[in-house]
């Protein structure tokens, strides 16, 4: 039902962040899952990864880092603050990060929706009850056409870009 209740949204625990489902793909007709995600300092995916779907951040609050490229295109490290909107094209090698020492938070589109919706939940379940290890994360992706690329290579801490859009 819309609007979305701020009240009793449902959350998903994947590590540290946090994501509240705001849109589901049900409710869109596959066209899009929507969501908030809570990055407090230090989270964010492990790893370099990539799929179909795209994505879109819209920065709420602290400030996310990107890294994209890597594979066959030179690994780009970018900040996005406040305000700021990030889009990813599908197929993008990326991974983002908190690297701040505050609280991260964005407004984040996947579209479509299923690929992501079907990951996050399926990461999300066995994460409530204990973390998951990297082989089974690595067949939930598998199964949902998420490609794990594996860490993000040695040096790529330097400093970002002031703008995820320089």
């Amino acid at each position: 039902m819309f609007p979305v209740d701020s009240a009793t949204p449902e959350c998903l625990q994947l590590g540290t962040d946090e994501v509240t489902v705001l849109a589901t793909t049900a409710e869109t007709g596959g066209a899009l899952f929507a969501v908030q995600v809570r990055m407090p300092p230090g989270g964010g995916p492990p790893v370099l990864h990539r799929h179909a779907p795209g994505e879109v951040y819209y920065v709420l609050a602290g400030e996310f880092t990107f890294y994209t490229g890597g594979s066959d295109a030179p690994l780009r490290r970018s900040t996005a603050a406040a305000g700021d909107v990030v889009p990813l094209a599908g197929g993008t090698p990326h991974t983002v990060r908190n690297e701040s020492s505050a609280d991260a938070v964005a407004f984040v589109v996947h579209a479509p929706g299923a690929p992501m919706e079907g990951f996050l939940r399926a990461v999300a379940a066995p994460a409530a009850a204990d973390s998951p290890s990297m082989d089974a994360v690595l067949a939930i992706g598998a199964r949902h056409g998420i490609d794990m690329l594996g860490p993000l290579p040695a040096g790529s801490d330097q400093r970002a870009d002031r703008s995820a859009n320089a």
